[in-house]
């Protein structure tokens, strides 16, 4: 089946415009995926994604082919998977991460974007309005990892009382945990925590990372919500596991994987709903006119397994709250 050449001119709304997608039977479109995590399509929002195309009359195999990429811990991959995305001319490009939205829109000013799991793509640089994003990036944005820090802290506090020294297992080198670590700070103050930071740059130096905490004796673990701890949550859990650290984080996917607790927006959702954008687009809206969605739905989830492994009881009243608690 052929597809049709996407033509562009850089300024005009014809870049975008898809004319009479919906009447050409047979057509296939290609959407290119971006992300950091290679464990994506196997996971729930993974078929989340593939769900929310569905309701837009697109279906992997029948009439749309996905091509997904995936930097894997390394944010310096980004603009070398972008570009080998763009020469395959996709129809649309979905990015999931902050690096990943970022690559595109240097690489990339023609082909469509969907960006999701983006906490401020304002002052990123990306779009120069939620409700009007122009050019050729929208999508659906999160505002939480940050600003949700002191919120973990007090869950945590509230499962586990004692809890006085935490251990912070981040990249110095990340904005992103830059700005999670501030908002620790703040909240670690109120609720009388001691606060010592971890670094690991690289998969290389999560062992030395772990052999400082051993010394230092942390009641548990904060983990930041960078890439590269979500990429290799396996391993991180097995080192925290062998220094019984219950763990906290933003990452739904690290408290499956052995973590105590996460609190963060429904990472399916968002998927979810930039299938929807992303099928609007193919379906011919041009995406500087669809606004910049950010969901408000939140989820605490708590590994009840693991907190049974550590000998730490969690209060009912706090288990009564949670959105899910894995047995």
């Amino acid at each position: 089946m052929r597809r049709r050449k996407f033509m562009t001119l850089l300024g005009s709304s014809a870049a975008w415009t898809l004319t009479a997608r919906a009447q050409q039977a047979g057509q296939v479109y290609r959407i290119g995926f971006l992300a950091n995590d290679p464990t994506i399509p196997a996971q729930p929002e993974g078929r989340a994604f593939l769900d929310g195309l569905r309701e837009s009359g697109f279906i992997e195999g029948k009439n749309i082919i996905v091509e997904r990429r995936f930097a894997e811990g390394r944010s310096d991959r980004y603009s070398e998977l972008m570009t080998e995305l763009v020469r395959l001319a996709p129809d649309v490009i979905l990015t999931s991460s902050s690096g990943a939205t970022l690559a595109a829109k240097r690489v990339n000013t023609k082909i469509p974007i969907v960006m999701v799991n983006v906490p401020d793509p304002i002052r990123l640089g990306i779009i120069t309005s939620l409700a009007h994003p122009g050019g050729n990036i929208t999508g659906v944005i999160i505002e939480d990892s940050a600003q949700l820090a002191p919120k973990r802290l007090q869950l945590l506090k509230d499962g586990v009382p004692q809890i006085s020294k935490l251990a912070v297992l981040l990249n110095p080198d990340n904005p992103y945990d830059a700005d999670e670590w501030a908002a620790l700070e703040l909240g670690a103050r109120s609720l009388r925590i001691a606060l010592q930071s971890f670094e690991a740059r690289q998969v290389s130096e999560y062992e030395r990372a772990f052999d400082r905490m051993t010394g230092e004796r942390p009641d548990a673990l904060y983990v930041t919500g960078n890439g590269l701890n979500l990429t290799h949550r396996q391993l991180i859990m097995s080192l925290a596991a062998k220094s019984r650290l219950p763990v906290v984080s933003g990452f739904k996917e690290v408290t499956e994987a052995g973590g105590l607790m996460s609190y963060s927006s429904d990472r399916i959702d968002r998927y979810r709903h930039a299938a929807i954008y992303v099928g609007k687009i193919l379906n011919g809206t041009t995406p500087g006119d669809l606004p910049a969605e950010m969901l408000t739905k939140y989820e605490l989830v708590i590994n009840l397994k693991t907190a049974r492994a550590l000998n730490l009881e969690i209060s009912r009243d706090l288990l009564l709250v949670a959105d899910e608690v894995i047995e």
